[in-house]
């Protein structure tokens, strides 16, 4: 079934701060989608930002519809696309996260093997939610706000900056460390793999599988990670998986070796086989043609190939930084959306469908951002300026995609009409009046 929801603002929040949603993002406020996952039972989970961040007003301003706001929400849909309950956590007066659900992102959104929510954000910040929003029901934090101040070892407790769930309920994860690439701050640099549920009570431990920077700068022992082991000794200075991913790859950019490359959010293709993509440095001048690898990566943290077929160029993901890939585990498919087309490769890494945007039928992807694979494998994605997220059913055979997905957009074509008719959005901002929890 293919289904249209709108990323519809809680309207208690709109009218609380008289919002203006006619008034353009350069204003002064906006929204933000960060992520999509798709729950066992059918339900949809979005992860937005909502803020507003006005020059000149006073941060001891009291008067919300004049006052700096920040919010991380919450939305959950039922398996028919209805809205049935947000949550929403303050975060003050300026935008939250430096990138949205088309670059990867740095804040994320899963739904564990028990139901329940994992938020995750850099660094190794993991917020279990219940399943009904209702509630907080844990916070690991590794309260490391280097630059910004002193990191106290022992004071947090953290887990991981982001989650995927294999067939069987492992947790893919992502660590990140000090000293990577030489800054002073906390940047994701390692893939682990954790055994064992992740709960209130409990947290399994990680054991780490690949490395971005194969030597992070300035580390002592207070950057060991005792949540997570690598050859039975906690993660940290010399400590961590050798060679790294961008050692195996070095020869391919001989002009930089891939410094400063950055680590994107791994996908499992199986229980046992997870893609896990890296990008070379970006220039401000622009950065179309730099390389990228989506490796394909093993359980004992061998790189066992990659997804083949895509041009440093023609195929560039730097191209309005589109830099998430989502998987089909129990199917063994990955996917990825960029600006040039959607591409879909089997467990071999073989290329074995692009839907390219130059054709009149697929050009409307180029609107669309790749946000995840619910757990059926149906395709999420997010039309970043209508605030609509499109569910497309998953083929089980990839030579039925480009079939599969023109059908879905002539579908939501026509949802979106129906949609305005019911919601009657105001700019393309969709509100809803359905239970608002604040977390």
């Amino acid at each position: 079934m293919i289904w249209t929801l709108p990323l519809a603002l809680p309207g208690t929040l709109v009218d609380h701060h008289r919002l203006d949603l006619t008034a353009l993002y350069s204003t002064g406020w906006g929204l933000t989608l960060f992520d999509v996952a798709g729950a066992a039972n059918g339900e949809v989970y979005a992860l937005y930002g909502l803020y507003r961040s006005t020059y000149g007003v006073d941060d001891e301003e009291q008067d919300p519809q004049i006052a700096d706001f920040g919010y991380r929400i919450i939305n959950r849909y039922s398996a028919e696309g209805e809205v049935l309950a947000s949550a929403y956590f303050p975060t003050g007066g300026a935008r939250e996260g430096g990138s949205d659900v088309a670059d990867g992102g740095d804040i994320g959104l899963c739904v564990l093997p028990d139901g329940v929510l994992a938020f995750t954000g850099t660094p190794d910040r993991t917020t279990l939610v219940a399943p009904d929003l209702s509630r907080v029901l844990a916070v690991y934090d590794s309260k490391d706000v280097r630059p910004y101040g002193e990191f106290t070892p022992g004071e947090g407790d953290p887990f991981a900056g982001a989650i995927s769930v294999t067939p069987s309920g492992r947790l893919l994860c992502t660590l990140a460390e000090y000293g990577v690439w030489r800054y002073g701050n906390v940047l994701t640099n390692l893939v682990g793999i954790a055994e064992g549920g992740l709960t209130a009570d409990s947290k399994p431990a990680i054991r780490a599988l690949a490395s971005l920077d194969p030597q992070p700068a300035h580390q002592s022992d207070v950057d060991l990670r005792p949540h997570a082991m690598y050859q039975g000794a906690p993660v940290g200075m010399a400590n961590r998986p050798r060679p790294a991913l961008t050692e195996l790859v070095a020869a391919e950019d001989s002009l930089s070796g891939w410094q400063r490359s950055t680590l994107g959010r791994p996908v499992p293709l199986s229980d046992d086989l997870f893609v896990v993509p890296f990008y070379a440095e970006t220039f401000r001048g622009g950065s179309r043609g730099r390389p990228f690898v989506f490796a394909l990566v093993n359980d004992q943290g061998e790189m066992t190939g990659r997804l083949h077929g895509l041009h440093e160029w023609r195929d560039s993901p730097f191209t309005g930084f589109c830099f998430n890939l989502a998987a089909d585990p129990h199917r063994g498919h990955a996917f990825h959306l960029n600006r040039y087309g959607l591409y879909a490769w089997n467990k071999a890494g073989v290329l074995r469908a692009k839907l390219d945007t130059d054709t009149k039928a697929f050009k409307p992807l180029t609107h669309f951002t790749l946000g995840s694979c619910a757990s059926n494998g149906d395709l999420l994605l997010a039309h970043t300026k209508q605030h609509l997220i499109l569910r497309i059913p998953a083929p089980d055979d990839l030579a039925d995609l480009a079939a599969t997905v023109e059908e879905a957009l002539r579908a939501y074509a026509r949802q979106r009409t129906a949609l305005k008719k019911q919601w009657a959005p105001v700019n393309w901002h969709w509100t809803h009046s359905a239970p608002l929890h604040r977390i």
